[in-house]
């Protein structure tokens, strides 16, 4: 069911554009730019001028006579050169809210042919803590898998682990220069993990011995030297656990935890088929594929390094290849950050030229960084990458200083203020970065994570909290829902307002992009803020208008609800305040 109200007035058009003899393909409106004057606007009547030769004015008067004869209109104007203005009846509107409420989807279809859609986010590496830098991708990944679930997409996603590479033999070269051996190798967590990874970064980049010894030692692991597999899968498993934890904590979740490591034996398969199509060939002592010389020329695809290790290039065109095989994908979408720009248009032509995806849409978006208050990449004191788990305890940290402590609230002990404390920190987060475009970088500002008001996370909670408290106040004063009336511009502001969540959410899932439905979720929370604070719920005149009020918030309590868990955000029940 579709209830948006553009389309039922788009397919009333259709049929008077029909009987007018005019093309239907200009039969659709627009939220009016002028509230004041109408609720929609056609301005079908301009471009159909240009087609049959007529004034625009007379083809809008044509338009405007035939929809004067519909019964769900209040009024309809030309307007200018040829612009139909079109009000509603509040009757209609009245309606549609009442029938948004009976439906589960909250007036919202989904998509006519459905896709196999693979969503690959996250891709945290082996044996390095998660940063700042990996947030971005794992919030924006999940609201978007959450939104192509939600339309009827088929929906696979992917963390995709960097765990195969050269940083592999660089950390179990370091682990080997410190110890002898590899033999404590199961005693190490996480955080000594990481810095093992640190040192080797460091030795590798100063001394071409160590680098040439951690490339040696990459390349026996891969070739299955079982000492360095063994050793390779503890340093593996501790990581997972680690970004798990992390994950579940920013509520982003994956279907498979694939890596790169499980590519390794489709490689061979990818260099095959080169071979067979004769696209590869030697340079230097490399097996490459040279792609297209154009405009912006691009290097090519190294399939095999000179020393007979595969690449990135050669990892993620296998992965493509098991993805169509396996998963019957029919669009994959990668997410990173800029740099990796240049890497995914690579690959991508690489995957044409060797057929292996045909039909199948690759897509890569492109984010922006989080920044420090000074505009560059979001750091610790002393200079170095923040890492994921100190900024989400800085958030709670935050959080908690306008929370009252665990005991000072009847029923809410130590473990109901943290729950609290981590659902307000988390929405926080979220949505502090899911409001700005995703190709915009944005400042990350912990003052905000204290603020329950302005275009915040627990801003919009907060509105559902108190919707919520409005609800059980009725219940307990015996006072229900009833059907829509409305008899105050606020209440038909806000009833327009919440037919609109078809369209906001189909736009989020077209254009990839989390900040429409959050943008829409801030105003939704405005709007219903304008109509609380002057149309009186529990003392109104009537019966009639009580009921139809509760309704009016419980919808838009559940709107706001769907909102937000479409970026990955809970609702809290209650919100309580220091």
């Amino acid at each position: 069911m579709n209830l948006l109200l553009e389309t039922q007035l788009n397919g009333v058009l259709e049929n008077i554009f029909l009987s007018l003899g005019f093309d239907t393909k200009f039969a659709n409106v627009k939220v009016s730019d002028r509230a004041d004057l109408s609720d929609f606007q056609c301005n079908g009547a301009l471009a159909l001028a240009k087609i049959e030769h007529k004034n625009p004015r007379e083809i809008a008067n044509q338009i405007a006579q035939q929809l004067q004869k519909e019964n769900f209109c209040e009024a309809v104007s030309v307007d200018g050169p040829g612009f139909i203005n079109i009000k509603l009846k509040d009757e209609f509107i009245a309606q549609n809210l009442d029938k948004i409420s009976a439906d589960e989807r909250l007036g919202c279809g989904k998509i006519k042919n459905p896709r196999k859609v693979v969503l690959d986010f996250g891709g945290p590496n082996v044996a390095k803590e998660m940063h700042v830098g990996h947030l971005r991708s794992g919030v924006i990944g999940e609201s978007i898998q959450r939104i192509e679930r939600f339309v009827g997409n088929d929906v696979v996603s992917d963390v995709h682990l960097g765990d195969w590479g050269t940083p592999m033999g660089m950390i179990l070269s370091e682990i080997i220069a410190a110890d002898g051996n590899l033999d404590k190798v199961e005693s190490y967590d996480i955080a000594q993990i990481t810095e093992f990874y640190k040192k080797a970064n460091i030795r590798c980049k100063e001394d071409e011995s160590a680098r040439e010894n951690a490339r040696v030692i990459t390349a026996e692991l891969q070739g299955g030297n079982p000492l360095y597999r063994k050793a390779w899968q503890h340093l593996r498993s501790e990581s997972v656990k680690a970004v798990k934890q992390n994950y579940e904590q920013l509520d982003v979740n994956f279907d498979l935890w694939w890596g790169e490591s499980d590519a390794h034996e489709t490689c061979g398969e990818i260099v095959k088929i080169a071979r067979e199509k004769g696209i590869s060939e030697i340079d230097n002592g490399a097996e490459i594929i040279r792609l297209e010389e154009g405009n912006k020329p691009k290097p090519p695809v190294i399939l095999i390094k000179s020393d007979g290790g595969y690449t990135y290039h050669t990892t993620d065109l296998a992965t493509i290849k098991m993805r169509v095989d396996n998963l019957r994908a029919e669009e994959i979408v990668y997410f990173t950050d800029s740099r990796q720009t240049l890497h995914f248009e690579q690959v991508f032509e690489g995957a044409q030229k060797l057929g292996i995806a045909p039909n199948v849409e690759l897509k890569h978006i492109v984010f922006g960084t989080v920044n420090g208050a000074d505009g560059k990449p979001f750091k610790t004191r002393d200079g170095g990458v923040m890492n994921l788990e100190t900024l989400i305890e800085m958030s709670k940290d935050k959080v908690r200083q306008s929370l009252p402590k665990a005991g000072e609230v009847d029923g809410y002990g130590e473990k109901e203020i943290e729950k609290m404390t981590s659902q307000i920190a988390i929405a926080a987060i979220k949505f502090q970065d899911l409001k700005n475009t995703i190709a915009s970088g944005y400042v990350f500002e912990l003052d905000d994570f204290a603020k329950f008001e302005g275009k915040t996370g627990p801003y919009i909670q907060y509105a559902i909290a108190r919707i919520n408290s409005v609800l059980r106040k009725a219940k307990q004063n015996n006072l229900n829902e009833s059907a829509v009336v409305l008899v105050a511009p606020e209440e038909r502001s806000l009833a327009l307002k919440l037919a609109q969540v078809h369209n906001v959410i189909f736009r989020a899932h077209k254009d990839k992009e989390p900040s429409i439905i959050a943008d829409y979720a801030y105003t939704l929370a405005q709007s219903f803020s304008t109509f609380y604070n002057t149309c009186p719920i529990m003392s109104a005149d009537t019966s009639a208008i009580i009921g139809s009020r509760l309704r009016i918030a419980k919808i838009t309590r559940d709107v706001l609800s769907l909102m937000l868990n479409l970026l990955g955000i809970e609702s809290p029940e209650v919100m309580l305040k220091a």
